[in-house]
């Protein structure tokens, strides 16, 4: 049969294995979620995209699934994006305090609310950065804090989320209520306007996404992961400066997903993208899974296929 232009044929095969990355991250009970811009060229102006990425990453709580991103594409940042993107799934959501991914927790939604987790790096970020430019003592005696509690967490990461569990509610839990008390003492005696009070209320107005991870010992303290897979994208800008369209948009999008996922399972993606490019017209829809990057084996022997 044939399938009409060779690179029309490539890109519905490759888009195929978008739709098996997004089965896999969206098979998840724990997700990160982050965005950030993308320059979209538009009537001979450019404007302000988005790119939104999930993240499955098992690991910390010692879960043998590997991980995977996918990345979504937008021309603007409203909240219907993420509800549209994670439509029919429920679980447990890290992410920062955007507040587009509130619609998602919202009761009665189906087919069922999601969990929010906050992130504890974002909440030292603010306080760390007037810590270090101004020196306030209650900004660096918040971080001392803060860091007690990474410190903590740091032994049990790649633990099973039982014992993770297990070693929060005896060592963690204790050093969390008693930073919270202690910046709720503190707020009361300065003035709300005050930089250390707003960046400490930051933490203390979402005090249930911080402190949720206690109850379960698969979420993780930060949203690192996410962030981490957005770095690529802030280089790429660097080097092809805008989208073209939206449907360039949405095609980076997908090669985004593609080659990240490579990259977080040590996978090389210019040997992973030359090899599967190569073979993806001739394998069967059944076996397409098996050039997924955490079941790739190049043909070619001695084909480098860890990451450098």
């Amino acid at each position: 049969m044939k399938h009409g232009p060779d690179h029309s044929y490539t890109e519905d095969r490759t888009l195929s294995l978008n739709a098996l990355i997004r089965a896999h991250v969206l098979a998840a009970q724990r997700l990160h979620a982050d965005d950030t811009t993308v320059p979209v060229l538009a009537k001979g102006r450019t404007v302000t995209g988005r790119l939104w990425n999930y993240v499955r990453d098992d690991a910390p709580f010692g879960g043998l699934a590997p991980p995977a991103v996918w990345f979504r594409y937008s021309r603007d940042r409203k909240g219907e994006h993420p509800a549209d993107h994670l439509t029919g799934w429920t679980g447990i959501l890290q992410s920062d305090a955007y507040g587009g991914y509130t619609h998602l927790a919202k009761p009665g939604r189906q087919p069922a609310p999601v969990v929010p987790a906050g992130c504890w790096a974002h909440g030292r970020r603010g306080l760390f950065k007037i810590a270090e430019k101004d020196k306030a003592p209650l900004a660096i005696e918040a971080v001392r804090r803060i860091d007690a509690i990474f410190d903590a967490e740091r032994a049990i990461n790649g633990s099973s989320a039982a014992h993770r569990l297990e070693i929060r509610k005896e060592s963690i839990a204790p050093l969390v209520e008693e930073l919270l008390d202690w910046m709720r003492d503190t707020c009361r005696r300065m003035s709300s306007k005050n930089p250390v009070a707003q960046a400490m209320n930051y933490i203390l107005r979402r005090v249930d996404t911080f402190t949720v991870f206690l109850e379960d010992g698969r979420i993780c303290l930060t949203n690192n992961a996410a962030e981490r897979a957005i770095r690529s994208i802030a280089l790429g800008r660097k080097a092809w400066l805008f989208a073209g369209s939206d449907r360039g948009g949405e095609r980076a999008a997908a090669m985004y997903s593609l080659v990240v996922t490579c990259r977080i399972n040590e996978v090389n993606p210019q040997a992973w993208l030359a090899d599967v490019l190569a073979r993806i017209n001739d394998t069967p829809n059944p076996r397409l899974h098996e050039l997924l990057p955490w079941h790739w084996k190049p043909i070619a022997q001695g084909e480098n296929n860890i990451a450098a």
